[in-house]
C-alpha cells in the first residue's frame, strides 16, 4: 500500500500498529514524552513505566520492526476511555501516522461499546476529527480534580 507524505510524495506504506506491551519501547517513549512532548515534559521513568502497565498501550512500528509512535489508553473496557500520550516520531511525521493510530484506537475500542471516549489536544483537533473525534458537546458537565499545590 502507497501513502503519501504531506507534500504529496509517495512513500511506501510499511507500519503496523500493535498493542503487544512487550513491544514498547519503554526507554524511547519515555525518552519521547519527557523530552519533546510539551505536555509530558519532564515525566520521570518510573510514573512513565507506571502509566505503560497500568493502560492499554498503541505502538506503531516500521518495515524493519522499529517503534516510530505511541499512544495509550486509561480505559476500564466497559464504559470510559481516555486517549492520551498520542506521539509520533519527527522522522515519520507527516505520512497520517497520527490518523491511523487515532483510528486504530477507535476500532480496538468500538467491541467495547464505551459510553464515552475522550481526548484533550491543544493543536490536532482536525487529526482527531478524521478519526471521528467531535468537540465535547456538553463541556458544562465536564470537571476535573487537579492536585493541589
Amino acid at each position: 500500500m502507497t501513502t503519501n507524505t504531506a507534500d504529496g510524495r509517495p512513500v511506501q506504506d510499511t507500519y503496523d500498529v500493535d498493542t503487544d506491551p512487550d513491544r514498547i519501547d519503554v526507554g524511547l517513549v519515555h525518552h519521547w514524552l519527557s523530552t519533546d512532548a510539551f505536555w509530558a515534559l519532564g515525566r520521570s521513568r518510573d510514573l512513565v513505566e507506571r502509566s505503560i502497565r497500568g493502560s492499554l498501550n498503541f505502538g506503531v512500528y516500521d518495515g524493519e520492526g522499529r517503534q516510530v509512535a505511541y499512544a495509550r489508553v486509561v480505559t476500564d473496557r466497559a464504559t470510559f476511555a481516555w486517549l492520551c500520550d498520542v506521539y509520533v516520531d519527527p522522522a515519520h511525521r507527516g505520512r497520517g501516522l497520527g490518523v491511523r493510530l487515532a483510528t486504530a484506537v477507535r476500532d480496538h475500542l468500538a467491541p467495547y461499546a464505551l459510553k464515552r471516549t475522550l481526548l484533550a489536544t491543544v493543536d490536532a483537533h482536525d487529526l482527531y476529527a478524521k478519526a471521528g473525534f467531535v468537540p465535547v458537546p456538553d463541556p458544562q458537565m465536564l470537571m476535573i480534580l487537579s492536585p493541589t499545590t
